[in-house]
C-alpha cells in the first residue's frame, strides 16, 4: 500500500481509536489525543515500508494504549491516578475486548468524539483546530499548514482547546435528546461549515483556495451522516450541508485563471464545472428537503442548485433564488444572508432597488465589511456611478486580506477610472437584470421551484 493510501487509512481510523481510548479514560482527553497522534506517526513512518497489519485498527489501538500507559506510569502520582480510573470505570470495561474486535459503540465512539471537539465551552478557532486534529486524524503541521500559520501558533491553538476541553469539565458523552442535543449538533455542523468556507475561499494570503481544507469538511460531513441514524430530522439537514458543499465546490476548477486571478461566477466556464460533484450534489438536495423540518443548509443547498441547473447566469431562475433567500432570512437571519440578498435582488429589480438594500446593511456590522464594499461597487458600477464604483472598489480592496480578492477589486477600480460617468444603464432603471444581454427568467416554476421549500 503507498504512502497516500496509508495516509487516507490513518485518518479514516484515528477518531475510532481516540474514541476507544476515551471510553476507558474519560478524563484524560488530552493524553489519549496526544497518544494517538504518536500512534498515528509510528504507523506513517511504518507502514509504507513494512505493510499494513491484519488489523490496521488493533495496531494503533494497542500502541496508542501503551503511550497511555506509560505517561500514566511516568507520573509523579501514578497509583492516584491508576486507582482513581479503575475506580471509575465500570467492571464491564475492564474486561475490554480484544483490541482489534470492532465494537457497535465504535459509532457512538466518534459521534462522542466530534461533539466533544465542538464543545461550546470552546471558542470557534478551538473547535475548527481541535475537530481537524482529533476527528480528521490531521497533524498539527498540516492544520497549521491548512490555516497558513506558523506550527508553533497552531500548536498553541490545539493546546488551549484542549486546556478548554478539561477546564470545561467535558464528559465523553452523547448529549441527551432534546434541545441539548440539537444545539450541540448545530455546533458541529457550523464548525464543519467553517472548515469548507475556508478551503472555499482563503480569508488571507496568496491563494484563493485551499483544496485540503475544503476536501476535508466534505469528508467529515459524508462521515457524519453515515453515523446519524437515517430518517433522523437532523440527518436531512446534515445531508443539506453535504450537498451544498459539494454543489459549491463543483465550481473550484472554474473560479480562478491559469494565473490565479479571480473569475466571479457570471463569467465561469461552467463546462469546467465539475458534473460528478453536481449529480450527487442535486441528488442528495432531493433526498434532503422532502425529510424532517427545512434548516438552513437545506435551503443554501437548493440555491446552490438553482446555480448548478442553470446553463449560464440568463438562464438562471432569479426569481427561484429570491423567494430561497425570503426564506433563509426568516430562519436563519444574519448580516451575510440579508447582503447575498441584495446581489439576487439586482438580477430581478434592478441595481437601484438592490443598492437600496446594501445602504440598510451599511448602517450595521457590516458597513466596513470588504464584501459589503465590493458588493456596492458592483451595483453602482451597473447604475454608471462609475466614480463611486472605484471608490468602493479600493476601499474594498484595502480591507480584504485575500491576496486574489485585492488584485481583482483594484483591477475593477482601475476599470472604472478608465470609463468614467456614462449615466445609470436602462436595465438598473427599469429593473431588469443588468448585465447585457440578459433576459428576465420566464414567470413558470422550475422542475426546483415545485421541489424547494417556501416557493409552492
Amino acid at each position: 500500500m503507498d504512502g497516500r493510501h496509508v495516509e487516507d487509512l490513518l485518518r479514516e481510523l484515528a477518531p475510532r481509536v481516540l474514541g476507544g481510548l476515551l471510553r476507558r479514560y474519560p478524563t484524560q482527553f488530552e493524553l489519549c489525543e496526544d497518544a494517538v497522534q504518536e500512534a498515528l506517526i509510528a504507523a506513517a513512518s511504518r507502514w509504507p515500508a513494512d505493510g499494513v497489519p491484519d488489523s490496521p485498527h488493533g495496531w494503533l489501538a494497542a500502541v496508542a494504549g501503551r503511550r497511555v500507559i506509560d505517561a500514566i506510569r511516568a507520573e509523579s502520582a501514578r497509583r492516584r491516578r491508576e486507582e482513581g480510573v479503575a475506580l471509575t470505570t465500570p467492571a464491564g470495561e475492564l474486561l475490554a475486548a480484544a483490541a482489534d474486535a470492532d465494537r457497535p459503540a465504535d459509532q457512538d465512539d466518534s459521534l462522542r468524539l466530534l461533539f466533544l471537539c465542538c464543545h461550546p465551552a470552546l471558542s470557534g478557532a478551538s473547535q475548527v483546530a481541535l475537530t481537524l486534529r482529533a476527528v480528521g486524524g490531521l497533524t498539527t503541521a498540516q492544520v497549521a499548514a491548512a490555516f497558513l500559520v506558523p506550527e508553533a501558533t497552531m500548536a498553541q491553538r490545539i493546546s488551549r482547546a484542549k486546556q478548554g476541553v478539561r477546564a470545561a469539565g467535558a464528559e465523553f458523552r452523547l448529549p441527551a435528546a432534546g434541545a441539548e442535543y440539537d444545539a450541540r449538533l448545530r455546533a458541529v455542523l457550523h464548525v464543519l461549515y467553517l472548515i469548507f468556507n475556508e478551503g472555499y475561499t482563503v480569508s488571507s494570503g496568496a491563494d484563493l483556495t485551499a483544496p485540503a481544507l475544503s476536501d476535508e469538511a466534505i469528508r467529515l460531513t459524508r462521515w457524519l451522516a453515515r453515523l446519524l441514524p437515517v430518517g433522523a430530522p437532523a440527518h436531512s439537514e446534515v445531508l443539506g450541508l453535504l450537498a451544498l458543499m459539494l454543489l459549491t465546490d463543483a465550481r473550484r476548477p472554474a473560479r480562478a485563471g491559469p494565473d490565479g486571478r479571480l473569475v466571479p461566477l457570471a463569467e465561469q466556464d461552467r463546462s469546467r464545472w465539475d458534473r460528478e460533484l453536481i449529480s450527487e450534489g442535486l441528488a442528495l438536495v432531493e433526498r434532503a428537503l422532502p425529510v424532517g423540518p427545512v434548516g438552513a443548509y437545506q435551503v443554501q443547498a437548493a440555491i446552490a442548485a438553482v446555480h448548478a441547473e442553470a446553463a449560464d447566469t440568463d438562464a438562471t431562475d432569479w426569481p427561484q433564488i429570491l423567494g430561497l433567500y425570503d426564506l433563509l432570512e426568516r430562519i436563519a437571519p444574519n448580516p451575510m444572508v440579508a447582503l447575498n440578498r441584495a446581489v439576487v435582488l439586482s438580477q430581478v429589480r434592478g441595481a437601484a432597488a438592490a443598492l437600496a438594500a446594501v445602504d440598510e446593511l451599511a448602517t450595521g456590522r457590516l458597513a466596513a465589511h470588504h464584501r459589503l464594499l465590493a458588493v456596492r461597487a458592483h451595483l453602482r458600477e451597473q447604475t454608471g456611478d462609475r466614480d463611486g464604483a472605484g471608490a468602493d472598489f479600493r476601499a474594498a480592496a484595502e480591507r480584504t486580506a485575500s491576496e486574489p480578492e485585492r488584485r481583482y477589486l483594484l483591477a475593477k477600480a482601475a476599470e472604472q477610472a478608465e470609463r468614467p460617468g456614462e449615466g445609470p444603464t436602462r436595465a438598473a432603471v427599469s429593473g431588469r437584470p443588468a448585465r447585457p444581454g440578459a433576459r428576465s427568467p420566464g414567470p413558470g416554476p422550475s422542475r426546483r421551484s415545485r421541489r424547494s421549500p417556501g416557493t409552492g
